[in-house]
């Protein structure tokens, strides 16, 4: 059994470097270390000498607690690393994030997500994620969304994120088809009514069909209607909806399906 402390340190720091979270948590210590020694020292300094430092000490754990918040809410899919992914521990937390996301997605500002609405949530997010995506993946994890209000949607897109999906965000029909001349991705989600029509998801639909650009294309739109989801088939799109949980179960089956 090895007791050397620096090799102990070693070893820990070398697992801690795997992924962000690990790197973030050797800068603190890095940084509580470099404090402390710095507060040996402290009786040689004089008191306006000590008083940033003092004010270090109070502060810091507030702006990194505030800073750990803001990544956990806004990035939580990008914290771990690619071999996270292969770990179950890992993969039920990432799970769980994604049903939390589909949950807040759903509820409306006069409703409530019901018990039985939690557990369809949880069981989409079961049956739609098959494969464990990372950053090597490159177009395959890569999902375009096309809406002139993105932040309609941004608990859908943190559940698509918390699996190990990317965004690009696109705010009109023209935007989308330039990003298409030079990028490919998994998948097209698209609203339909925006400033430049009240059917711009069927025309964009259609363009994109016409170039021969065959990227799995889903309406997300206010309607949930049989009529409306055959015309989404009939203009080639692979689905349309107006449901969160029954998005995130068809785009990532198309995903799973197309990789």
């Amino acid at each position: 059994m090895n007791n050397d402390p620096t090799s102990s340190f070693g070893q820990t720091a070398k697992g801690l470097a795997r992924n962000p979270l690990g790197i973030i948590a050797l800068f603190i210590v890095l940084v509580y270390g470099l404090a402390a020694l710095v507060t040996a020292f402290a009786s040689t300094l004089t008191a306006i000498e000590r008083l940033p430092l003092i004010w270090f000490l109070v502060l810091f754990p507030v702006l990194l607690l505030a800073a750990f918040s803001w990544l956990v809410s806004r990035h939580s899919g990008k914290l771990l690393a690619p071999s996270d992914f292969k770990n179950e521990d890992n993969y039920v937390r990432m799970q769980m994030a994604a049903v939390a996301s589909l949950a807040a997605a759903s509820t409306k500002p006069d409703t409530q997500t019901s018990e039985t609405d939690i557990q369809k949530i949880v069981d989409a997010v079961r049956q739609a994620v098959p494969a464990r995506y990372s950053d090597t993946d490159g177009w395959r994890n890569h999902v375009m969304w096309v809406d002139d209000r993105p932040d309609n949607n941004i608990y859908e897109r943190r559940a698509f994120e918390a699996v190990g999906l990317h965004f690009t965000l696109a705010l009109s029909t023209n935007e989308a088809l330039d990003l298409l001349k030079r990028h490919r991705y998994a998948a097209i989600i698209s609203d339909m009514g925006r400033r430049e029509g009240p059917r711009e998801g069927y025309v964009m639909l259609d363009e994109i069909r016409r170039q021969g650009d065959q990227t799995p294309f889903f309406i997300y739109a206010k309607s949930n209607s049989l009529e409306h989801k055959q015309e989404a088939t009939t203009h080639g799109g692979h689905g349309s909806t107006n449901n969160p949980q029954e998005l995130f179960q068809m785009v990532m089956n198309a995903i799973v399906t197309r990789t």
